[in-house]
């Protein structure tokens, strides 16, 4: 494998937008690609597009690729569409960063978009449940119920209508790790403050406002312990990246930020909790870049749920499960703390729409790798990592994508 570079980012503002269509998202997103690396459009070799609910929330399916770009003048070249549930974009990122190394193309475009945002939450609602195995996920939950003599369900009425199903997922699985930790609601609210006072400094946020603790507490309950404010948003936005290989990047002015690991995983139809895709991933990702948990200066989590935040900081043993509240407590995944972790706002404050929430998370690493995040800057970070997952089988996460970067 040929070394391989990020050399142009571009990103929209994550938010909601029923007047925009996916064309004019993508062409946004390219087109600050294109101009961060002062390249032409005639260029890019080959395109890989990450978006996962747009055929349902849109009826554009199959050719998203040629569809978006050809609009904006990209036109003949290979393009591939890529589907893998929220890890959509970030597994675009990692075929295209494999066929860059292996000698196939010497730069390449990766973009993801999602229109997730609709008047009838119903809709987005029922698009984000088919990440899911629709024909056994309430067959599978109520044996997995039976096999661990609990009488609480799982999944609540009015998952799948008045809000997504994840949520009382995430809810099962985050009480679990309470009781192992001494976890507790409040605690799950400092990460959501923490997010949002991170959000508030990121334009490309879909939230962009500090909130306070008794608000996140106050702000409603979605399932228990979750709360509104420590859920990530529904959604549209895009965001992309231009990658090179090593024998070209010179000719590009940016700092390249290059890709040190890149792993892809998928998850078990399995009821063992403790034995989860992050969990079996983060070990093989770490191996490739030649690095430790605690040689990263930060990282972006898939939090979906401000619980999952720590929970994968955990997973990835980078904090010890009984340090997690003190870690919490102390701001050590603050900014300016010894582990910062989502300065961009993670899901919960700058926003998931799904397709595009994987190169959202490079986007922000890029930056801060370049020193370009303003008031969220990390000081003189060396390496960057971003876990993005989506979609659930079993109890676990359907697919995964695990990149580690450095400057």
């Amino acid at each position: 494998m040929r070394d391989v570079a990020i050399v142009g980012v571009g990103m929209t503002r994550f938010g909601k937008y029923p007047d925009k269509g996916i064309k004019e998202l993508v062409a946004e997103c390219v087109d600050a690609a294109l101009a961060d690396a002062e390249l032409e459009k005639d260029q890019i070799e080959a395109a890989y597009m990450g978006s996962a609910a747009t055929g349902l929330m849109t009826g554009q399916e199959m050719i998203r690729a040629q569809v978006t770009l050809s609009a904006m003048g990209i036109e003949a070249i290979p393009m591939y569409n890529v589907e893998n549930a929220c890890a959509s974009s970030s597994t675009a990122f990692h075929t295209a960063w494999t066929a860059v190394g292996a000698g196939l193309y010497d730069v390449a475009l990766v973009v993801g978009f999602e229109k997730l945002f609709d008047y009838d939450k119903k809709k987005s609602f029922t698009a984000l449940g088919a990440a899911v195995d629709v024909e056994m996920v309430k067959q599978f939950l109520e044996e997995y119920e039976k096999q661990n003599k609990t009488k609480e369900k799982i999944l609540s009425k009015g998952a799948g209508e008045k809000k997504s199903i994840f949520m009382d997922m995430y809810a099962y699985y985050t009480k679990g790790y309470m009781q192992r930790f001494g976890l507790t609601q409040e605690h799950f609210a400092k990460i959501a403050v923490k997010s949002h006072k991170n959000g508030a400094n990121n334009p490309y946020a879909q939230y962009q406002e500090e909130v306070t603790l008794e608000q996140v507490l106050q702000s409603g309950d979605v399932s228990y312990p979750l709360t509104r404010m420590m859920c990530s948003p529904i959604g549209d936005g895009s965001a992309a990246a231009i990658i090179c290989s090593k024998e070209v990047a010179s000719r590009f002015k940016n700092q390249p930020v290059w890709v040190a690991g890149s792993v892809i995983g998928s998850g078990k139809l399995t009821a063992a909790q403790e034995d989860t895709l992050t969990k079996r991933l983060g070990p093989r990702a770490f191996d490739m870049a030649g690095v430790t948990p605690k040689d990263l200066d930060f990282i972006e989590v898939h939090d979906a749920t401000s619980p999952s935040e720590i929970i994968t900081m955990i997973e990835l043993g980078i904090c010890p499960g009984e340090e997690a509240g003190a870690w919490i407590d102390s701001g050590v995944m603050e900014v300016d703390g010894d582990m910062p972790v989502n300065t961009s706002g993670g899901l919960a404050s700058k926003g998931h729409p799904i397709g595009a929430t994987g190169l959202g998370q490079i986007h922000e690493v890029v930056k801060q790798l370049r020193g370009e995040a303003g008031k969220r800057q990390v000081k003189n970070p060396k390496i960057g990592m971003t876990h993005n997952g989506g979609g659930i089988l079993g109890v676990d996460a359907a697919a995964m994508a695990l990149h580690i970067f450095r400057n």
